[in-house]
C-alpha cells in the first residue's frame, strides 16, 4: 500500500495539504513535510472563497478555534472601486441569486430596476457591507440567510459537489503566515513529521520518477508520493521533472505586485467586511482589513509601470501609516503547469499554477487541489486514469478562472490610460469571445458560462458584467411579455430585509473584539 507522502515546501499550501491529508487518512498515511528555513512565503493570499469553510469543517475546526490565532475577519464580498470610472464602486457578494418566474432577479433589474445599483437592489449583502456590519450577531447566530448551517447531509462533500446547493454568506480574510503556523501545530500534533532543511537535489530513478530528495542536513528523504509546494520555483514539477508551463500572459499581463502589511488601529478605522480591489493607472490595489492591520498591495504589469513607481503609488494610496512599513516586491508567474500530476509528483499551490489575485483564487486553488488528491489518492498500480482525472480537474479550474478574470478587464468601462485602453484590444480566449456575444442578449446562466467546475456560479458573471459597465446588457425579450408584479415584490422584500438587518446587526469590529 502506498502510504508515504513527502511534501516539499511549507507555507499555506504545504500545511493545508499536510493537515487535510491527515484529517482524511489519519494514521493510515505517513506524512513528512520538508521546508526551508530560508525561503520566505509569498504571502499575498489572505482572502478566500466562501467554500473555504468546508476545509475547516473537514479538519474539525470551529471559527473560535482558528480565527483569533490568524487575526481573521469575515469577507462578505469583493468591492470593486474605479473600474467603471473614478468614484464608482459595486459589490460581487456571497449571496444566492434570487429568481422570479424562472428568470434571475438581475434580468428583471435590467428590465425595471428600482435604482441604478443592481448590487443593492438584487442583494442584501451590499448594504450590510456599506454599513460595516457583521454577518453574525453578538451571540454568534448567523444572519438569516436561506442556508442550513451544519446540515448533516451536506457534510463531507467536495466544493464542486456543494456548488449550486448552498451559498454561504461569507468567506474569510486572514494572515496567511499565521494560518500556516496554526496548521503546523495541528498537523504535527497528528503525526506529521516536520523537517526544516534545504532541499539540495531532487533524485530521479531510471523511469524518471522521483526516488527521493537530498537535504543539506538530513540527507536523503524518500516516499511514495511527492507533493511540490515550493511556490513559483516549482522545484519538483517544473525543474526536476521538466513539465512544461503554460503561460497566461497573453490574456492576463499583470505579472508583478508590491505588498505592504500596515499596522492600524482597527477599532478606530473600523472593519469593512470585504476585500476591496481599487483600479489604478496600470493595475489595481487590494485592501484586506484584518484584526490589527491591513494587508494591501498593488498588482500591475511591468510593461506599464516600474516597481519603484508601483511602490510609491501604493504608499500614497495607504497614507502616513505606510511610512515605516517594509515593502515586499513579488514577481508573479501567471499560468499553469501543463500537468500538475506527473509520475509520482503532484504540484499544489503556486507550483501548480496561479492567476493574479483579483478574485482571491490562490487559496481556493490549494483547497481544490488537495480535495482532488484525497479523492484520487493512488495505490500500488499507479493507475494512470487517476492522474488523468486529476490533471483534467485542475486544468478546468485554472482555465475557467482565467476566463472569469479576463472578463473583468474586457467588461471594465475605464479607458483613461494606455493600460486600460489595451484591455479592450488584447487577445481573449476564443470561448470567452463566443460567450460574450451570447451574454449581450441573454444574461449568463449555468448553461452559458465556462462549462466545467471552476468555483464560480453564473451570478458571479452577472455581477461583473453589470458592475463594470463596459458591455451593454439587455434583459430577456420574454420579460416584456411577463407580469412584473412578482419581481416588484421581490425587490421590496430585499429592501425590507436590508432595513431589518442594518438596524440589528453589530459592527464587524464590535463582533470580533468580543469573540477574539
Amino acid at each position: 500500500m502506498l502510504n508515504k507522502v513527502v511534501i516539499v515546501g511549507g507555507g499555506t499550501a504545504g500545511w493545508m495539504t499536510a493537515s487535510y491529508l491527515k484529517a482524511a487518512f489519519g494514521d493510515r498515511i505517513n506524512v513528512t513535510l520538508v521546508e526551508s528555513g530560508h525561503v520566505g512565503a509569498v504571502g499575498v493570499g489572505e482572502a478566500t472563497f466562501s467554500d473555504i469553510r468546508h476545509f475547516f469543517e473537514f479538519l474539525g475546526l470551529k471559527e473560535k478555534d482558528w480565527m483569533p490565532a490568524c487575526n481573521a475577519t469575515y469577507k462578505l464580498a469583493v468591492r470593486f472601486e474605479n473600474w467603471r470610472e473614478k468614484g464608482h464602486y459595486f459589490y460581487h457578494p456571497f449571496e444566492q441569486m434570487r429568481s422570479v418566474n424562472g428568470f434571475p432577479l438581475t434580468d428583471w433589474w435590467l428590465q425595471q430596476g428600482p435604482t441604478d445599483r443592481f448590487d443593492k437592489d438584487c442583494f442584501v449583502m451590499s448594504s450590510v457591507i456599506d454599513a460595516g456590519l457583521s454577518p453574525r450577531r453578538l451571540d454568534g447566530t448567523l444572519i438569516d440567510q436561506p442556508f442550513d448551517e451544519g446540515a448533516d447531509e451536506m457534510q463531507g462533500l467536495t466544493m464542486s459537489e456543494h456548488q449550486g446547493k448552498t451559498q454561504f454568506p461569507y468567506a474569510y480574510q486572514f494572515e496567511a503566515a499565521l494560518l500556516a503556523k496554526y496548521l503546523t501545530k495541528y498537523s504535527v500534533e497528528r503525526g506529521v513529521k516536520h523537517i526544516i532543511d534545504d532541499v539540495k537535489q531532487v533524485n530521479l530513478d531510471d523511469r524518471g520518477w522521483i526516488s527521493g530528495v537530498t537535504t543539506a542536513e538530513h540527507g536523503d528523504i524518500s516516499g511514495d508520493l511527492y507533493i511540490d509546494c515550493t511556490g513559483f520555483r516549482a522545484l519538483l514539477i517544473n525543474k526536476a521533472l521538466d513539465e512544461p508551463f503554460i503561460s497566461y500572459a497573453d490574456t492576463l499581463p499583470n505579472d508583478s505586485a508590491v505588498a505592504l502589511q500596515v499596522p492600524m488601529d482597527m477599532e478606530k478605522r473600523g472593519i469593512m467586511p470585504c476585500t476591496t480591489a481599487t483600479a489604478q493607472d496600470a493595475g489595481w490595489i487590494w485592501t484586506i482589513p484584518l484584526m490589527g492591520r491591513v494587508g494591501t498591495g498593488y498588482v500591475y504589469a511591468k510593461d506599464y509601470l516600474s516597481p519603484e513607481d508601483a511602490e510609491r503609488t501604493l504608499r500614497e494610496f495607504v497614507g502616513p501609516a505606510a511610512a515605516d512599513v517594509s515593502a515586499n516586491h513579488i514577481k508573479m508567474r501567471i499560468g499553469r503547469s501543463r500537468n500538475s500530476w506527473v509520475n509520482n509528483c503532484v504540484a499544489v499551490g503556486l507550483s501548480s499554477g496561479f492567476v493574479e489575485p483579483l478574485e482571491s483564487t490562490g487559496i481556493f486553488f490549494i483547497h481544490h487541489a488537495i480535495e482532488q488528491i484525497a479523492k484520487n489518492f493512488p495505490n500500488e498500480d499507479w493507475n494512470p486514469n487517476q492522474r488523468v482525472l486529476y490533471n483534467r480537474s485542475i486544468a478546468h479550474v485554472m482555465d475557467g478562472i482565467r476566463e472569469f478574470l479576463v472578463l473583468h478587464y474586457v467588461a471594465a468601462k475605464r479607458q483613461d490610460t494606455q493600460y486600460w485602453r489595451d484591455t479592450k484590444t488584447r487577445a481573449i480566449p476564443d470561448s470567452l469571445a463566443e460567450r460574450l456575444e451570447m451574454w449581450k442578449t441573454q444574461v449568463p446562466d449555468s448553461e452559458s458560462i465556462f462549462p466545467y467546475y471552476h468555483g464560480l456560479p453564473a451570478y458571479s458573471y452577472m455581477c461583473v458584467l453589470l458592475g463594470m459597465g463596459g458591455i451593454e446588457m439587455k434583459p430577456s425579450p420574454a420579460l416584456a411579455l411577463s407580469d412584473p408584479a412578482a419581481a416588484e415584490r421581490e425587490f421590496a422584500a430585499i429592501r425590507d430585509k436590508t432595513r431589518r438587518l442594518t438596524e440589528t446587526l453589530p459592527k464587524a469590529y464590535e463582533y470580533f473584539a468580543q469573540h477574539h
